[in-house]
Formats: C-alpha cells, structure tokens, sequence
C-alpha cells in the first residue's frame, strides 16, 4: 500500500491530499509514509488535505491525531485542512477530539497557519 497518497515538499513543509477513501491498510501505510518523510526531508510542518473525503471513521481519525502528534515529536507541526462539515459533526458526535492536530478551511489557510506559528516559534527563539 505504500505510496497510495503522494507527500509534496512545498517550502519547509509536507503537503498531502487524501483523494482515496482511507481503509485501515492504506490509513496505516499513509501514516508511515508521512513520518519517512518527514525523517528525510526534515520538514517543519504538515498539511493534511481532507477535503475529498466523505466520512471518517473512528480508526482513521486516530490515525489523523496520531499521525500528527507524531509528526509533533518529529518537529513538525500539523494542520489538516478541508473538513467537510458532515466530517466535523460526526467527530463531535463520536466525542472524538483531534487533539495534537490544528485545523484551517483550505490548503492556503493552512500554509498561512503554519508559516505564522514558525514565525512566532522564530520570535520566542531569539527573545
């Protein structure tokens, strides 16, 4: 299953649009290929683009918080974007928080997001 979902370099981050449907091979295979990435490229952050989806499931929304977290050990941190609303109410029904994972509307809202949180980052460093 490796490869199913292409990873972009765009700047000092990852970009990936999940076009297919994510069954538990393909989410699994998705969050290993995210974190080798991130291993060889050194990238700062991560967009998750979601917005072809049509439902999430309870495994594959942990797969999206724990891939994310885990991308956040690795220095990265992680937005994913694109949520349809049905997505968010069946989330917040199911009483699953994203924990770890920041959101915004659409892929440019969250590359803005993330280049104003390294900003900030960069501000505290040099303070």
């Amino acid at each position: 299953m490796r490869g199913a979902i292409p990873i972009l370099r765009v700047g000092p981050n990852l970009l990936t649009t999940v076009h297919v449907e994510l069954d538990d091979n393909i989410a699994d295979a998705f969050q290993q290929d995210v974190l080798q990435a991130i291993e060889r490229t050194g990238a700062k952050g991560l967009v998750i683009d979601i917005s072809s989806l049509d439902e999430v499931d309870t495994y594959v929304a942990r797969v999206l918080a724990d891939t994310g977290r885990m991308a956040g050990l690795m220095g990265a941190r992680t937005v994913l974007v694109g949520m349809r609303p049905e997505v968010a109410a069946t989330l917040v029904r199911m009483g699953y928080a994203m924990e770890g994972v920041e959101t915004a509307l659409d892929v440019d809202d969250g590359i803005a997001l993330l280049a104003v949180r390294r900003s900030v980052a960069g501000a505290k460093d040099t303070a």
